[in-house]
């Protein structure tokens, strides 16, 4: 499926007009924000933002969205500064989107299919671009009636099943096929991961997910603990597919470390439907580190939306630890009590992070004795690096040892318990 945005034929950027939209029961403060991400979007796909309007509205109208009137103050303007695109900061039905086009003589997009350009952008493994794929899929399901509703009456009954009709349940099926082919392709991606994650469970090595909104420095984080070699660019979205890197922290433990794809406002239900994989990793892990903007002015909002995502995937009552990123910004920045403050970029309060999460995760930890066979030589040799060993005794049977590891591995070392 193509993209939504992309360059002239000159290869100069598109020059984009912003329409952001203040609803009843909405702030102003609420509106200006969303409006702000939006044009960061926009500048993420490679779209000159040339203007941005607000607009207040007390219902949306069926036919354009907004008012007739203030749609041909909007076709006025977008004529006088000579832009590509206007993308709206709400998603707008079919009919709505061909009417607007016909206006305003210009494309037009809406803030999930701007979203959805980014991510089709950004994808790199194949488990990113059938994620992406699907949820383009699902973004299109709804709006084939409107695509094919000027072929057909409204009125039903006799002499309206035509062309129209047969070509919409022809797109139908074809989408439907198309759904069910990359949830089963899915499927089998999700259970290669699920493999690699069950592998990763049966040795004593716990593991944290960085989460976070997007652009909060996760990814510069990442790569700044362990030197993975994560894409690192101030734009939203930067990365989309999950990275895991071993960590060393200060006790001497490894731990495994992931990083995932960050949440924004109005994220598009299709695609947390088609993301569920890459949360998966998220629930799958022993502890969450919450990476925010220290420098963004809207922090708490983002803090509060992140927490609100967590509720959303019924992960609420894992633990979390809050890291406020890019306190280089801010010389005398404080960070409140029981939170961390790092610059990832300038390398600045990392220590304490790492024995924040070697304190945390210490209380899950296990004593127990046990003897391993000197043909488990992987095995003894991974528990040197990951396990504290408090006695070790060497027999002709193999390695007695008393550790403490990971609680909830335990199971993992019942065979060679004493």
């Amino acid at each position: 499926m193509s993209t939504h945005l992309i360059k002239n034929k000159d290869s100069s950027p598109e020059r984009a007009l912003l329409v952001g939209v203040r609803l009843p029961l909405q702030s102003r403060e609420d509106a200006l924000e969303s409006l702000g991400e939006l044009q960061a979007l926009t500048y993420s796909v490679g779209a000159t933002v040339v203007e941005t309007l607000t607009q207040e509205l007390k219902q949306i109208d069926p036919t354009f969205f907004m008012g007739k009137g203030k749609v041909e103050e909007l076709a006025e303007r977008v004529k006088e500064i000579q832009c590509d695109v206007v993308i709206f900061d709400e998603d707008l039905s079919t009919t709505q989107n061909r009417n607007l086009e016909e206006k305003l003589s210009c494309k037009v997009i809406d803030r999930t299919g701007l979203i959805l350009d980014l991510f089709a952008q950004r994808a790199r493994t194949k488990e990113g671009k059938l994620q992406v794929e699907l949820a383009q899929c699902l973004y299109m399901v709804p709006r084939l009636v409107g695509q094919w509703g000027h072929f057909s009456r409204q009125t039903g009954g006799i002499g309206t099943r035509g062309p129209g009709e047969t070509q919409l349940e022809v797109d139908r099926r074809r989408i439907r096929e198309k759904i069910d082919r990359i949830r089963r392709e899915l499927k089998k991606v999700a259970a290669s991961r699920e493999i690699h994650r069950a592998r990763r469970h049966l040795v004593p090595i716990p593991t944290v997910s960085l989460i976070g909104y997007t652009n909060a420095g996760k990814s510069t984080l990442m790569h700044t603990l362990t030197g993975a070699e994560v894409l690192r660019e101030d734009k939203l979205f930067a990365t989309l597919d999950p990275t895991v890197r071993r960590l060393k922290l200060p006790s001497g433990r490894e731990i495994l470390i992931t990083d995932t794809v960050g949440f924004i406002r109005k994220l598009p239900h299709s695609l947390v439907e088609s993301f569920k994989a890459t949360f998966e990793e998220i629930r799958g892990s022993d502890l969450l580190v919450h990476v925010v903007d220290a420098a963004h002015p809207a922090q708490k909002e983002q803090v509060k939306r992140v927490k609100e995502v967590l509720k959303e995937l019924q992960l609420k009552e894992k633990p979390v630890i809050e890291v406020y990123n890019k306190i280089d910004l801010f010389p005398y920045y404080k960070v409140e009590k029981g939170k961390i403050g790092v610059s990832a970029l300038k390398q600045k309060g990392l220590m304490a992070l790492l024995e924040k999460l070697d304190q945390k995760l210490s209380r899950d930890f296990k004593k127990v004795r046990v003897e391993i066979p000197h043909t488990e030589g992987a095995l003894i040799s991974f528990l040197h690096r990951n396990a504290r060993i408090l006695f070790k005794q060497y027999s002709e049977k193999g390695v007695r040892m008393d550790l403490e590891v990971y609680g909830k591995y335990l199971s993992s070392l019942k065979p060679y318990r004493i």
